[in-house]
This record gives structure tokens, sequence and C-alpha cells, in this order.
């Protein structure tokens, strides 16, 4: 079980994401009477292509603020996801929960630090032009015994050092939180989808895994 290898303590779970409103905010759901809107924000990366990822925001943190389509955001938060039980769409839903908002202007950023607890063995594989990479899951504890499983992919040297850690493991990461499409077939249908992973930049030395008793 996944939950065997995770241990009780808090994870650090960080991102700092400035882009612009790619949408106007639409309602995403209500918690203990509090209630969310999602807004879809766009973040260029260096290469030119761009990342639209979505970001989950209170009300009370909306208000007093004009958001425009395509007028800047920057969001302080964590990377947050939930199984969707649905049958519509991706089985795991992967966003940013906001605790801060500005809308000052500036250069695209995507800065994500993570600790977290390796849950599953890594797959290490390689593309079709013979590029070597790493998928794993990551669970990051919230507080209150809740844990994000956070998708991951490392590439080229890193991809090795991640492909051969153990279940268990404990790790400290820094990279970039992504989206990207792909088609997939349901009921003889082609639908494109996205999904979203961490792309993994760096790698801090695991402690000694951690086996719950």
């Amino acid at each position: 079980m996944i939950r065997s290898v995770v241990s009780m303590q808090t994870d650090h779970n960080k991102i700092f994401l400035r882009g612009r409103l790619a949408a106007p905010p639409s309602p995403s759901h209500s918690n203990h009477g509090v209630e969310y809107l999602m807004l879809p924000l766009a973040v260029r990366r260096l290469s030119g292509a761009e990342d639209t990822l979505h970001i989950v925001v209170s009300q009370d943190l909306l208000k007093g603020r004009s958001l425009e389509t395509d007028s800047p955001l920057s969001v302080w938060g964590e990377v947050r996801t939930f199984n969707n039980r649905s049958g519509v769409g991706s089985r795991l839903v992967v966003s940013v929960f906001a605790r801060e908002l500005d809308q000052e202007p500036g250069e695209d950023e995507n800065c994500l630090e993570l600790t977290g607890t390796l849950c599953k063995p890594p797959i290490l594989r390689a593309t079709p032009l013979g590029r070597t990479i790493c998928d794993m899951i990551v669970a990051s504890n919230r507080r209150y015994g809740r844990a994000d499983y956070l998708p991951c992919i490392s590439w080229g040297s890193l991809a090795y050092r991640c492909g051969s850690m153990t279940v268990g493991s404990r790790l400290s990461l820094a990279g970039r939180l992504q989206s990207r499409t792909y088609t997939k077939e349901v009921d003889g249908q082609v639908q494109e989808r996205t999904a979203f992973e961490i792309s993994v930049m760096s790698l801090t030395d695991p402690e000694e895994p951690y086996i719950a008793p």
C-alpha cells in the first residue's frame, strides 16, 4: 500500500508562479462555507513553450482585485492533487492552491521546491528519440494526515539517479510544474487531454527510507 511508506511529518511544498491570466475565473468548489474559484494561468518557459496551470483560489483572496484575461498575476502556493472519480477527464487532478497573489508585472517564472517520499517504483524509459527519462510518484504530506501524490519526471543523468531509488526513499527536489497534451481513445473516440507533472531540475541527497510500522 502507498500509505505504508509515507511518514507522518509535514513536508515542504512551495511553488511560485508568474504569468498571465489565460481566461476569466470560473467556479471550482466550496469547502466549510468558503467558495473557491479556478484561474487558468499561462506561464511561458525559456524555450517559448507555454504551460497553462490551474490555480485554485478562495473568493476572499480575490476581494478588491480586478482580474481580466491577459492581466499579469503572481501566485505563491502549494501543488495539490485529488482523485477524479467522475469518469470524465484525467483520473488525477493536479492544481496549485494559492496562498498569496500579486498583480505586479514581471518576467514569467515557475519555481517549485518539494520534499516527500517515493511511493511507487520509478519507471526508467527512453523516448522515441532515445532520450532517457524517469517517471515517479512522490507523496508530500500536508498537515492533518493528508498527502498529495505528485507525478514527477526527470531527464538524462538525473533520470538514472531517480530510477535507482527504492520505494520509501526520502527526497528533496527543485523544478517546475508543467502541462502537456496527449490523446487517448475512449469508446472508439480520440480525446485530447492535458496532463500535469513536475519536471525535476535538481535533486538533493535522499534521506534513509522511512517504513511505517
